[in-house]
């Protein structure tokens, strides 16, 4: 096998080899370790917390023990074992202190005062909506002390079909948007990811991909207002108040940078009464790699009422490409166009369903046939599953013995997967400057590459980390370069770290411009001017940039 001789292969390292490993393995703990102590000499209580709490409620005085968790409480052990699905690889893979507290505030008035007392008594602070955040930035952190300021409690959903417009607390997840919207209509959606239980803060301020992004964009190209508050407490009830740049940044430059954003306010998309969804899968021997190649040259060409996916995985030790598809449209006229555009995928009429817009949202989430409230579960999670995740953006076709070489290094692990999710029609008449996403016209699709295990080990861990750069660097020559491109929503730590408090714009650059292009300055100089002492930060926020 494969992996085997890889195996046999990697044990032959010289003396020398592992030396230096060992040797830069210890020197990176040094750092870590010296990172964390620094900044936990003088730790404030929970109790001077709570205190300040009290002293900045005012007239409208809430007890904050209803809001505010310790460690022995119930609610915080339920929070900490429910943070992410991801958290107990995070743990291994990432030294980090436990919060002092766990805030749960209800109002903007909460969230301000959580702020303010944090500021002044020199705490941290992540804010956490839904928890998907693949390396756990919004409740992990190399600095102590800090609070998770959990958004749980402020996921409000209003939807005023006459402007067709909806505001939705930054707490809510995109499951319970899209089972509002189809409560009350069944021409209405929202362009957003497909995995209910993701939370609508950080999905929407870091881009938002989604099924239907070829026609309406990304979910941040629909938000047209918000509610914010910065890192002095001043609450923003309005794009007018908090300016055009300010406003610019949150959608799609990473809000937690910047402040708390409370809630948005999304421009509703018009829906077809009836959808078509397909999905076929082709195994290594129906030649995959051709129908997977050609796939590369039409997939972002296509009216932009289609958007067909590749999942590559390997299933029982055997690699195939499944061709998953939304169309805003019947049948009678998919079928035509696939025959068309497409025919070598071979689509037949009982790969395709017909299904209302809502009910597509649960086929992409393999869940057809069950009921609408599976959208409403928060806790839709994998806990018996670690993971390592990245991205690309591909601008040129990749060749078939590019692909092959993919397929090869799938067998070599037992969980691997690539999803490759095609651009074009709105995402190119979108400009690469209108929001800080800058992956537009002249990439043909992204790739989210994954790797799973479930055994809690650092050996298996190791492996498969190893396992998911060596395929990253493999990729380099068939993405895109200066810079090669990632993805905000697909966190990686990989791509380069802040050295603190005081990390540079030239330091930033490194991961910065990855993810952003040439936005990148813009976002340092609004930062800047919304948080110039750079209080909200963390191992990846945008430094500020003054003057």
């Amino acid at each position: 096998m494969l992996y085997l001789c890889n195996f046999k292969h990697k044990k032959t390292k010289t003396l020398k080899m592992r030396t230096l490993e060992a040797f830069a393995l210890s020197l990176f703990l040094v750092f870590l370790v010296k990172w964390v102590s620094s900044d936990s000499n003088s730790l404030p209580s929970r109790d001077q917390f709570l205190s300040c709490m009290s002293t900045h409620s005012g007239s409208s005085f809430i007890n904050p023990k209803s809001f505010i968790h310790k460690p022995d409480s119930r609610l915080y052990t339920n929070f900490s074992q429910s943070l992410s699905q991801n958290d107990r690889f995070l743990t291994l893979n990432f030294t980090s202190q436990k919060p002092i507290l766990i805030v749960t505030p209800r109002t903007e008035s909460e969230i301000q005062r959580s702020i303010l007392c944090s500021r002044k008594l020199g705490v941290q602070v992540r804010t956490k909506s839904g928890g998907h955040d693949y390396e756990g930035l919004s409740y992990l952190s190399l600095h102590s002390p800090f609070i998770i300021l959990d958004l749980v409690n402020v996921r409000s959903i209003e939807i005023n079909l006459v402007d067709e417009t909806a505001w939705v607390g930054a707490g809510a997840t995109i499951g319970e948007l899209y089972y509002k919207i189809a409560k009350l209509s069944k021409i209405h959606g929202f362009p957003a990811g497909t995995c209910p239980s993701v939370g609508v803060g950080g999905h929407f301020s870091g881009g938002g991909f989604g099924a239907m992004m070829r026609k309406h964009g990304l979910a941040a190209d629909n938000i047209v207002d918000a509610r914010f508050v910065d890192a002095n407490g001043r609450i923003y009830n309005s794009r007018r108040e908090m300016g055009e740049d300010l406003f610019w940044a949150i959608r799609g430059g990473g809000a937690a940078s910047f402040g708390v954003v409370v809630s948005w306010k999304m421009k509703l998309v018009r829906v077809p009464e009836k959808v078509t969804c397909f999905t076929r899968s082709l195994p290594f021997t129906q030649n995959m790699t051709k129908v997977v190649h050609r796939w590369q040259h039409i997939a972002a060409e296509l009216e932009d009422n289609l958007f067909i996916r590749v999942i590559v995985s390997n299933s029982g030790g055997s690699v195939q490409a499944t061709f998953q598809a939304n169309h805003l449209g019947g049948i009678d006229k998919l079928i035509p166009l696939m025959n068309q555009k497409f025919p070598e995928l071979g689509l037949r009429l009982q790969d395709c369903s017909e299904m209302s817009w809502i009910d597509s949202i649960m086929y992409f989430n393999w869940k057809k046939g069950q009921p609408l409230e599976t959208l409403l579960d928060r806790e839709q999670r994998y806990n018996d599953l670690y993971f390592k995740a990245k991205s690309d953006f591909v601008k040129n076709p990749i060749p078939e013995i590019g692909l092959e070489g993919i397929w090869k290094r799938f067998h070599e692990v037992e969980s691997p997967m690539m999803i490759m999710e095609p651009l074009g029609g709105k995402m190119y008449e979108i400009g690469e400057r209108e929001t800080p996403f800058p992956h537009r016209r002249g990439n043909l699709y992204n790739i989210q590459y994954m790797v799973k295990w479930r055994v809690k080990d650092i050996g298996e861990m190791e492996k498969h980390v190893r396992w998911m750069r060596l395929l990253y660097r493999y990729m380099r020559v068939y993405v895109s370069r200066s810079p090669r491109g990632a993805y905000l929503n697909y966190r990686d730590l990989d791509l380069g770290m802040n050295k603190g408090i005081n990390t540079s714009f030239e330091d930033a650059r490194l991961w910065g411009f990855r993810y952003f292009g040439s936005n990148f300055k813009r976002l340092a100089m609004v930062k800047g001017k919304i948080d110039p002492t750079n209080f909200f930060r963390n191992e990846q926020s945008v430094p500020p940039l003054v003057g």
